[in-house]
């Protein structure tokens, strides 16, 4: 029986998103956990899997094709040796499961409803369908030419395949505002803002017009604590495979999960209702993607130990980098930090991403002279700065949160004990 294969909501606040990439063709066999298409979401481009086998019949929407609303039946998926229904056959059907699973994004922040399902996503410019058949479509994005430029011969103006061959010569559409209204050089060229990158500054610019940030730095001594983790490192290598070895950012993750505990009035979200605060240390850790960033999260890290709390990292960071993230592995982090110190920065300061309080801005480890009671010793100090909403947190308490993770940093053994 054929079945249409709806766009997917892969975040809870996703309600339309670009289809990337078909990995299938259409033509193609497909069996249950094939990656049919890579969907780009608000966080990432994510792969879209199969869950039932079939041939994938017919295509509706095409490489390329931007606010595709959640719902929108993308494709056919037929059984062997079934006829492909005729296009918007199925429009009418609602499967009761849906046709593919996701290896998806959610961000922090609940959101609402996906929106109800919406016409077959290929537009032209003025918003009016493309009627095409998927032959024309095929030769149109092999040969780079835009359907909204050509005019089809077919019923009720369909585009077939003579008219994309006809075409093949003409000038693609202008996708992007005329280059006089760029205040651009000859040598520039205009990239297009990516779904990811686009709620990003949508999010930023209203964390920044809303939340009251305040910033407050202090230096923090590395020497103990590295000498700690070379200590737990060198255990590790005698253990063979079965070890772990520790990164600064690892201890630090665990520094930050301490002085939470230690000052929990930051372990907190701003709401209309009141300040809600957080029994668990939930650290989001910001993660560097191509085309923007995501905050997987360590669960629980005041209560894990250091090795757990290294091999949960590790495994994030890496599945992050993969597009390989469940919805709950990123979603509702309690507190976050933002670590630049590989980068050699000497200090900055990050933006708070709400509904939490604080995000803490890591900067590089460098060796200064420091002044230990009456003598001058050389050290390893880094600068940290707390970013702060000051809807939740006050001056005091944000100083005194970073007294306790200067504590723990430079007091090492109580990441251990």
């Amino acid at each position: 029986m054929a079945t249409e294969i709806l766009m997917p909501a892969l975040s809870p606040t996703m309600t339309e998103g670009k289809l990337a990439r078909w990995v299938k063709k259409e033509g193609d066999t497909v069996a249950s956990g094939d990656v049919l298409a890579e969907i780009e979401t608000d966080k990432a481009t994510m792969e879209v899997e199969a869950i039932e086998e079939g041939i994938l019949g017919r295509i509706l929407v095409p490489e390329g094709a931007e606010g595709v609303a959640v719902n929108t039946p993308i494709a056919i998926l037929v059984e062997e040796g079934e006829a492909v229904p005729a296009e918007g056959a199925l429009k009418s059907s609602t499967p009761t499961a849906p046709a593919v699973q996701n290896s998806p994004v959610a961000p922090q922040a609940p959101a609402p409803t996906p929106a109800a399902p919406a016409p077959i996503a290929a537009k032209a410019a003025t918003g009016t369908r493309i009627v095409a058949s998927p032959l024309a479509r095929r030769i149109a994005r092999q040969k780079g030419l835009d359907l909204a430029n050509i005019k089809g011969s077919g019923p009720n103006g369909r585009i077939v395949k003579r008219d994309v061959e006809n075409a093949q010569n003409a000038p693609k559409a202008e996708a992007a505002a005329p280059a006089a209204a760029l205040p651009a050089s000859g040598g520039s060229r205009l990239v297009p803002h990516t779904t990811m990158r686009k709620v990003i500054a949508r999010r930023l610019t209203e964390s920044k017009a809303n939340v009251p940030h305040f910033y407050v730095s202090i230096d923090v001594e590395l020497d103990a604590l590295m000498a700690l983790r070379a200590q737990l490192n060198a255990l590790a290598e005698g253990e063979g495979e079965d070890g772990v070895k520790l990164s600064v950012n690892d201890m630090l993750i665990k520094a930050s999960a301490v002085a939470l505990k230690k000052v929990p009035t930051v372990n907190a979200y701003y709401t209309e209702e009141g300040i809600l605060l957080h029994e668990d240390a939930d650290i989001s850790v910001a993660v560097s993607l191509d085309d923007g960033l995501i905050t997987p999260i360590v669960r629980k890290a005041d209560s894990k130990s250091l090795r757990e709390i290294s091999q949960e990292a590790k495994s994030l960071i890496s599945r992050a980098r993969a597009g390989k993230l469940k919805p709950e592995e990123f979603q509702g982090g309690t507190f976050s930090i933002s670590n630049m110190g590989m980068y050699g920065v000497k200090d900055f300061a990050a933006i708070v991403n709400p509904p939490q309080a604080a995000i803490l801005a890591i900067a590089a480890g460098r060796k200064q002279p420091v002044v230990s009671g009456n003598e001058i010793k050389i050290a390893t100090v880094m600068t940290v700065t707390l970013s702060v909403d000051h809807r939740a947190v006050d001056g005091a308490t944000a100083a005194q949160w970073l007294n306790a993770f200067r504590t723990a940093v430079q007091s090492p053994l109580s990441l251990v004990l």
